[in-house]
């Protein structure tokens, strides 16, 4: 059950972790490897070849491309949550969603660096023979971009965590 006044209470930064999260998830069913050629006869060849040969999304990519958009939605859906709970952003629920969007754009970056890993090695020669380039898509640059933004979105967060963790309390009513 949710309490009143529950939308409004929760802050940008969280809503922006929240919708970073959703664009990540959103950004998997986007093509993030494509094989293109520099020659017009193999360009052909590839454009007769099943879409899923050519174009894969992060779900029929590497495990570098549909895990870290998940972790992303995860504490973008906590912090939403949760991040009103004091005890819990003390305990540090603001660093938590802050590491994850580190280990997150850390594993979308190995992906990009292994992307070629997603073929084998005969593949992978027959590219470089045939002139067929093994590149990122849309969903990849995507991923990378909600990554920050999750990423920028908790290191703010912390910030402002530590600013209301070093204002006085409030005094309680000594009408008891």
């Amino acid at each position: 059950m949710t309490q009143p006044g529950f939308v409004k209470s929760v802050t940008w930064r969280e809503w922006l972790g929240l919708a970073a999260g959703l664009l990540a998830l959103g950004s998997t069913f986007l093509p993030w490897t494509t094989l293109t050629a520099t020659k017009p006869d193999i360009e052909d060849i590839l454009a007769q070849l099943p879409q899923g040969d050519v174009v894969r999304d992060a779900w029929h990519s590497s495990f570098f491309a549909w895990c870290p958009p998940l972790p992303l939605l995860l504490a973008g859906l906590a912090v939403v949550v949760f991040g009103r709970i004091r005890n819990l952003r003390v305990s540090g629920l603001p660093h938590l969603w802050l590491v994850v969007a580190a280990a997150s754009l850390l594993l979308m970056m190995l992906g990009w660096f292994t992307l070629d890993w997603e073929f084998d090695a005969d593949q992978r020669g027959i590219f470089e023979a045939a002139g067929v380039a093994i590149g990122p898509g849309a969903g990849r640059f995507l991923g990378v971009f909600a990554a920050l933004v999750s990423g920028v979105a908790a290191f703010l967060d912390v910030r402002a965590m530590r600013a209301e963790v070093r204002q006085p309390r409030k005094t309680r009513s000594k009408s008891a």
